[in-house]
């Protein structure tokens, strides 16, 4: 039987008690506000995050991990006895962690067996196949196996979330102020999806509710799901949203949990959404 560690950047958003049962071991991106900077779920909780976020007046800004945090994971692996090493980072698109792990990987060539896995996702889409990964790799199956597993995940994970406010997306830069203006004045409510490892915009609607009902329905045609969860920073609408999916069928209980600092950053506080694999 091989073992086989999985590592993972904290883009990913897995609970923690879930990454100590699977062993999964989390590399942290750094958050950095102004002249302070941070630790990802080392010294930065979700709740300081979005505490901090309503105080700054400029956005916080996100930091790929070094290669040398991705080889000091390796080397952990190779330490514990393990035959190799699978890593599943976020988008190739969205940050440079992909390619800092990459780095690390050829950091130790020849000492460990190291595969990187892009999950051009990010958040819990990332985090669930981070997760079914973790507990293939739990039965004892090969490297190559493991990695043919996570590869076939890629094209089967999604994310839709809902915007609850557009300052964030103003405090960025990455919409006009005029129509940013507007959008607050009608409290219309950005939808975002994933499409080939890029965030984009997936509509609009005008309350809260009709965007629930949105997301929830945009998951339902991806069913039957292997997995899925809930994610969030610090909104009110989980509850909602909870009832709104308790019908969908799913291999697995769903996982509800906070949105990290990496993607809250830009989607800012309130923004709920569902990841799922299908099944």
């Amino acid at each position: 039987m091989a073992r086989i560690r999985v590592v993972t950047d904290s883009a990913c958003d897995i609970p923690d008690e879930i990454a100590r049962r699977l062993n999964i071991d989390i590399v942290s991106l750094s958050i950095r506000f102004g002249e302070e900077e941070f630790t990802d779920r080392v010294d930065l909780t979700p709740e300081a995050f979005w505490a901090k976020c309503k105080a700054s007046k400029t956005l916080p800004e996100t930091a790929a991990p070094s290669p040398g945090a991705f080889q000091a994971a390796y080397e952990r692996a190779r330490a514990d006895g393990c035959d190799g090493v699978i890593v599943i980072t976020l988008s190739a698109l969205l940050s440079a962690t992909h390619q800092s792990a990459t780095l690390g990987a050829e950091a130790v060539a020849g000492t460990i067996d190291v595969r990187v896995v892009d999950s051009k996702a990010v958040s819990m889409a990332q985090g669930l196949m981070v997760i079914d990964v973790a507990e293939v790799a739990a039965t004892g199956v090969s490297l190559d196996l493991l990695v043919l597993h996570a590869e076939s995940l890629v094209s089967k994970v999604g994310v839709v979330a809902m915007l609850d406010t557009l300052e964030h997306l103003i405090k960025g830069g990455r919409v006009g102020g005029a129509r940013a203006l507007l959008g607050q004045v009608l409290s219309i409510k950005p939808l975002l999806e994933l499409k080939d490892g890029v965030v984009a915009e997936a509509g609009r609607q005008r309350t809260r509710a009709k965007a629930l009902v949105t997301i929830a329905g945009v998951t339902k045609g991806h069913a039957p799901l292997r997995r899925l969860a809930l994610v969030h920073g610090a909104s009110s609408e989980v509850a909602a949203l909870e009832a709104l999916v308790a019908d969908i069928p799913t291999d697995n209980p769903i996982i509800v949990t906070d949105m990290g600092p990496v993607v809250g950053t830009h989607g800012g506080p309130g923004i709920i959404g569902l990841c799922w694999i299908e099944a």
